[in-house]
């Protein structure tokens, strides 16, 4: 007589031994992803999606292809490169960024839109809800409106006598109807409120491109700010180690959004981890391959913020942390 355990052990190594049954996957299938971005060229967030595809079972040159189309930081090209993908009939639209998840919706029709990191979907009208947020876009969210008043007491505690700062962004997400462009009105709209109450001129400047970064720190520097707090784009994303040496510059401490900007030399930033998100993002590709709905599925918001600072930046800047600012930091580069 066959044990019940003697088929549970037979039933677990032919599991082991056809993986792609393991994780609900089609024997012999190729998936293919879109993946669009704004940015000019791959980044670690990017390596780090791959990676959780892998993690998840799917390999590039086994049963994954991914159809990389980079925008090269013009919002024009983002339309006819989202054309492209959809007549490569992908299975999946991997986005990042408000302009690219449009331009997606509008070309993709029902297939699925997994946003890896999304500043506000709700607040730019990409979804109707982060619980259910309907259509066929799913995906991550950076909170990155709910996080400007966070930031903005924080570089008042690592620079207290400051009353002038300034707030860099992206020039064309910045339309007066947010429905209509990307997040950066809703976070002009959030840290101006919040500014208010702090009792702080924020002197708020957009760049539409890399060659307007030298205008936008002059101007920093007439208009006498005191500390500076830099949005998250592609834009920013690209030309991150220029912003940080420009700002050491012009002796602007300042704060940013993700790590990637600390790492390349700025003074310290708070947000959610990028690569995790990206990593994170895998799963709701991996879900709609098993037959899930992209409007089904909750947006996820970022589960840790952490909080990086450069002390060599630190010691060019001649700024001190207060000691109630660096127990606080997860990370301290020395």
């Amino acid at each position: 007589m066959i044990s019940r355990r003697w088929i549970l052990v037979c039933a677990a190594t032919a599991m082991l031994a056809n993986p792609l049954r393991l994780f609900g996957q089609a024997p012999g299938k190729v998936y293919r992803v879109g993946y669009l971005n704004f940015r000019a060229a791959p980044s670690a967030a990017d390596e780090a999606f791959v990676s959780g595809m892998r993690e998840l079972g799917y390999s590039v040159g086994r049963n994954l292809v991914i159809e990389y189309r980079w925008a090269g930081n013009d919002e024009a090209r983002l339309p006819p490169l989202a054309g492209e993908l959809v007549r490569l009939k992908v299975d999946v639209i991997v986005t990042a960024g408000t302009p690219a998840t449009r331009a997606a919706m509008q070309a993709a029709g029902t297939i699925p839109i997994v946003m890896a990191a999304v500043a506000d979907p709700v607040g730019t009208g990409l979804v109707a809800t982060l619980g259910r947020p309907g259509g066929n876009v799913t995906g991550m969210t950076l909170q990155s409106t709910d996080l400007a008043r966070k930031r903005l007491q924080l570089i008042r505690d690592i620079v207290p006598r400051a009353t002038r700062i300034a707030l860099l962004v992206r020039a064309d997400d910045a339309q007066p109807d947010p429905s209509r462009g990307g997040s950066t009105a809703l976070l002009v709209a959030e840290t101006k409120a919040a500014a208010r109450e702090l009792g702080i001129v924020l002197l708020a400047r957009t760049v539409a491109n890399a060659d307007e970064l030298p205008d936008a720190f002059a101007q920093f520097r007439r208009e006498q700010a005191q500390a500076l707090i830099v949005q998250v784009s592609p834009l920013a994303l690209d030309q991150r180690a220029r912003i940080a040496e420009l700002a050491v510059r012009q002796r602007l401490p300042a704060m940013y959004e993700i790590r990637n900007f600390v790492d390349a030399g700025g003074l310290v930033s708070y947000g959610p981890d990028l690569q995790d998100m990206y990593r994170r993002a895998a799963t709701y590709v991996d879900r709609i391959f098993r037959g899930a709905k992209a409007g089904d599925l909750a947006i996820e918001q970022p589960g840790k913020f952490e909080m990086v600072i450069n002390m060599q930046t630190a010691n060019a800047l001649g700024i001190t942390f207060p000691q109630s600012v660096l127990l606080r930091a997860d990370e301290v580069i020395r």
